[in-house]
């Protein structure tokens, strides 16, 4: 969907690794637990096919939670952490402890997830900003609960909309917990972001050949 040539891709999913690498250790040093989180892989989809990538059962599939924020700066997105919401609740454990009574979590459950959402979008986002050389200002976090179809229609606008979908692993000692981060991008957003790719890539290429 966008014509990434490999090395652009390749550089690409280095930089979300630097990124989500270091929310991770945000992550540890908030639950006191080992995280660490990789990105295995991205991809660029229409909306119902990133959708249908987060779960069996394509638009209607079970529901997720999502943590939404707006960026604008190199290039103009809304970026969403989705995973699925059965997990939630053992993010929301992570963060305040394992003790704490089920009613108790369910009520911290937004504010905590909330709080995660902004650790990692804001660690994948920064890590963008400082390796292109530009900044990007990013809203509030807002937090959605629903299908999967149903988050991504609340931010995807235009029927040029593409959705550049981040798999992140987490592991973590006693949980394996697997998300997404989508990055909803128009057109010229996409032009922006392949540009600002390459241009990273002629700067490291410049300072190799010296």
């Amino acid at each position: 969907m966008l014509p990434l040539s490999e090395i652009e891709h390749d550089a690409l999913v280095e930089i979300f690794n630097i990124g989500v690498g270091r929310a991770a250790a945000a992550m540890s040093a908030i639950v006191n637990e080992a995280v660490s989180m990789s990105v295995p892989s991205i991809s660029f989809l229409n909306r119902s096919d990133a959708a249908r990538l987060l779960g069996p059962g394509g638009r209607n599939a079970s529901r997720v939670c999502g943590v939404s924020q707006h960026y604008e700066g190199a290039f103009r997105t809304e970026a969403i952490l989705m995973f699925p919401e059965e997990k939630s609740l053992d993010l929301v454990r992570l963060m305040v402890g394992g003790s704490v009574p089920l009613l108790e979590l369910t009520e911290m459950e937004q504010e905590a997830l909330s709080e995660i959402g902004n650790i990692i979008l804001n660690s994948c986002v920064g890590t963008l900003a400082n390796i292109f050389e530009h900044e990007l200002h990013g809203s509030l976090p807002a937090y959605h609960v629903g299908s999967c179809d149903k988050i991504l229609s609340a931010s995807c606008g235009p029927a040029d909309t593409v959705v550049l979908m981040l798999h992140i692993d987490f592991a973590l000692e006693v949980h394996e917990i697997k998300g997404y981060v989508a990055f909803i991008l128009d057109l010229t957003a996409l032009q922006d972001l392949q540009e600002q790719i390459r241009r990273y890539l002629a700067r490291i290429m410049g300072q190799a050949e010296r």
